[in-house]
């Protein structure tokens, strides 16, 4: 199948599941996950009107993106990897929006670089729903305190929550979660769901999912 039929059928089964759930198409963005595919690949899911990129790597995406960007200007390009703080002032360079802010310590950075490039980013908090020691994500009970510290210290824009639930777990209880949790932040976007449970996220009240390669092939 190629490419633009594959961005076709993901969208329609947006569509079509958001509806089954009560909600409006425009409720889910689609969030193309465009790593370790390079410029050729993406420019025809940018060709078919896509325009909200994920990259997982923010070295890897400066290779690429900034043309990309040039090329078309209306292009949000999302860092929904793990950022190391050292990454921070690049990260914000480039992203429009940082979806794994998990520690204070990068916060602190991003609040910084933000003041100091004089650019605007929009931030979601990464919550590790299944307590997993090898993945990123801030500890569940921790995360409305940390929210506040973000938005109220820091004066970080957060303006929802994202998971990636264990691997080998129901993702539903884990969406359900971050959905309790982030109504009890006073938030309103939830980033979750990817290739394999997206329609599952959608049930759950996802406002965007992330999908890689339903879209552009296995890697």
């Amino acid at each position: 199948m190629e490419i633009e039929a594959r961005l076709a059928e993901v969208n329609n089964r947006i569509t079509t599941t958001a509806k089954k759930s009560g909600r409006k198409t425009g409720d889910v963005a689609l969030v193309a996950v465009s790593k370790t595919f390079d410029a050729d690949d993406i420019r025809p899911v940018i060709a078919c009107g896509q325009r909200i990129f994920g990259e997982n790597r923010v070295q890897e995406a400066q290779g690429k993106w900034p043309d990309l960007k040039q090329e078309t200007a209306d292009i949000e390009l999302r860092l929904i990897g793990p950022l190391q703080s050292n990454k921070a002032a690049d990260a914000v360079a480039l992203f429009d929006v940082i979806e794994s802010v998990d520690r204070e310590k990068i916060a602190r950075a991003l609040a910084d670089e933000c003041q100091k490039q004089g650019r605007t980013l929009r931030f979601y908090v990464q919550v590790n729903t299944g307590l997993e020691p090898q993945k990123a994500g801030i500890d569940p009970r921790e995360t409305v305190a940390f929210v506040a510290l973000c938005r109220d210290e820091l004066k970080l824009p957060v303006e929802g929550l994202m998971c990636i639930p264990p691997a080998d777990e129901n993702p539903g209880p884990h969406f359900a979660l971050l959905a309790k949790i982030a109504k009890e932040c006073g938030l309103n976007k939830l980033s979750m769901g990817m290739s394999g449970d997206f329609e599952t996220a959608i049930e759950f009240g996802a406002t965007s999912v992330r999908v890689g390669s339903a879209i552009f092939g296995s890697r």
